[in-house]
């Protein structure tokens, strides 16, 4: 059984593949972070390599060793200083010119391929052109269009959708045993994203780093222009965490303009209620959704490599002042 939650189109297409000997040899899986995609390509990955009757089944050493990255047939290769390498996409190709050495697919997963070198990306192209007749290549990305267009257009692309909240809340107390309230909390808060759901329910310290990230936020809107100078410097050295940052606080400026409009039902911060309801009465709506809207514009400068420091100095410094609260 497939221990995913929602993508069921994406299962469909994929358990059909493979049960007819029609899998395709490279997928791109896209969505933002936490959508599931490194998660739904471990369980292609265990589909392939499983033996029980109705695959994958999450018991058999196969899937064990898939869901642990130790399985001798499946590599997981990921960013390292924020950027895919060619040294790293040379050992991927070294690994699928070898024969299965216990199913029948040697498997590569390359996560975020959007952090590729341009000498990473065109190195990977040569092998999607001509792919080892064994070998399954799954890419995971945020966006399709930040790929090179002859990339994308050799992968059988599954775009990932956000899954709704009482479906990841069933799943939570089900599959995880969650307890009620707290399945309740995960799904409201995970925007959709069934990976952080998922991390989430199985670590507390999740929602331990979200309810940090989010106190910096008030904390930061209560500071002055040199404090805000400062936090800039002092979040800008990790590059690598700042878009899953800049996101949840774009979930805050988000629930800050539903809550002003009388629609605090649909806020994702539910536990942040008393707050966002002090910074709904005390902030203009115009200046919530300009702040909401420079964080895309935020994301955006990343994205093509501007300088961290300087994008969050320009985006904190156009932030309203508030005061300070806790939830």
């Amino acid at each position: 059984m497939w221990q995913t939650i929602g993508h069921d189109w994406a299962v469909a297409l994929f358990t059909r593949a493979a049960q007819t000997g029609r899998v395709a040899h490279t997928y791109l899986l896209t969505g933002p972070e936490g959508i599931g995609k490194r998660h739904l390509a471990r369980q292609m990955a265990a589909m392939l390599h499983c033996r029980a009757p109705q695959p994958p089944c999450g018991r058999c050493a196969a899937c064990s060793r898939v869901a642990s990255d130790a399985h001798p047939d499946v590599s997981m290769v990921s960013p390292e200083d924020g950027h895919l390498k060619i040294a790293q996409i040379r050992a991927v190709q070294h690994d699928l010119s070898l024969s299965p050495y216990e199913g029948r697919w040697r498997v590569a997963i390359v996560t975020d391929f959007q952090t590729a070198t341009v000498e990473a990306a065109n190195a990977l192209l040569k092998t999607l052109e001509e792919p080892p007749s064994r070998a399954v290549i799954i890419l995971t990305a945020t966006d399709a269009s930040l790929l090179l267009p002859t990339v994308v257009s050799r992968c059988q692309v599954l775009p990932m959708r956000a899954v709704a909240r009482d479906e990841i809340q069933r799943a939570l107390m089900e599959r995880w045993q969650v307890a009620e309230e707290r399945a309740a909390l995960v799904a409201r808060v995970a925007g959709g994203r069934v990976g952080w759901a998922i991390r989430a329910a199985e670590d507390a310290a999740v929602l331990d780093e979200r309810a940090k990230r989010l106190d910096l936020l008030q904390e930061i809107l209560g500071q002055g222009r040199a404090a805000r100078i400062m936090a800039a410097e002092r979040l800008a050295k990790d590059d690598e965490g700042l878009e899953d940052l800049l996101r949840l606080w774009q979930t805050w400026w988000r629930d800050v303009l539903l809550v002003a409009s009388g629609c605090e039902g649909l806020a994702s911060n539910v536990d942040y209620g008393e707050v966002l309801a002090a910074q709904a009465a005390a902030c203009d709506m115009r200046a919530a959704a300009l702040a909401a809207r420079r964080i895309d514009e935020a994301l955006q400068q990343l994205e093509q490599n501007a300088q961290p420091r300087l994008v969050l100095e320009v985006l904190f410094l156009g932030w309203p002042t508030l005061r300070p609260a806790r939830a």
